[in-house]
């Protein structure tokens, strides 16, 4: 079976540009409202070819079965301040009537043992085409920004290691996991004291526009 990857794509496509905006949005409303927006910023992608064949091999995916057996042709990711905000993420997500979360991962408290953190959600997202409706599996990502920086250097250096890091590499790797988490755990202890400044800034700032 032959895939025409622009037409098997555009849908997967079109459900990242969605989300990308359902999800600024959502942490748009949250500053205009002058609360603390639990949403730092979203970022998505959908997999390119080369990376859909060469999972396809490595974990004998079939194309017949790629839909329902490959959960991150779609990507999106949510990235927060704070720890507790990833749960207000998660928390929201399960509330919309937009989405329907068909499987989640909890690696920020049970941590990978490379000691990467995110919470992980899969969902089932509808895209409505010129052929009528069309439900696909997209990966959502959620995670501090410190999550995010450590996890960014890994996926760098894996480029180089293919995975099979230098044991020295794959222990500092995880110390600076580790530091990165007792970072998040330190921000979040002054989270009220944080948001408190944020809101002064914000409405400061207003009063100069005046």
């Amino acid at each position: 079976m032959e895939i025409d990857w622009d037409t098997f794509l555009w849908p997967y496509e079109e459900a990242v540009r969605e989300l990308k905006i359902k999800f600024r949005s959502l942490r748009q409303s949250f500053l205009v409202d002058g609360g603390h927006s639990p949403i730092e910023f979203v970022v998505g992608r959908v997999k390119n070819v080369d990376s859909i064949k060469e999972k396809m091999n490595r974990r004998v995916i079939t194309p017949d079965v790629i839909e329902t057996d490959m959960q991150d042709i779609a990507g999106i990711r949510i990235v927060c301040q704070f720890v507790d905000d990833i749960y207000k993420v998660v928390d929201l997500i399960h509330a919309r009537d937009d989405m329907e979360v068909i499987e989640e991962r909890d690696y920020v408290q049970n941590a990978k043992p490379s000691g990467y953190r995110s919470y992980h959600m899969v969902i089932n997202y509808t895209v409505y085409l010129p052929t009528g409706p069309k439900t696909l599996i997209a990966e959502i990502q959620v995670r501090t920004l410190a999550m995010n920086f450590w996890a960014t250097v890994e996926h760098t250096l894996n480029y180089k290691y293919q995975g099979e890091y230098p044991d020295d590499v794959s222990a500092r790797l995880k110390k600076a996991a580790e530091a990165a988490y007792q970072l998040d755990e330190e921000m979040n202890s002054i989270k009220d004291e944080v948001q408190e400044a944020q809101r002064v800034f914000t409405q400061n700032k207003g009063k100069e526009k005046e």
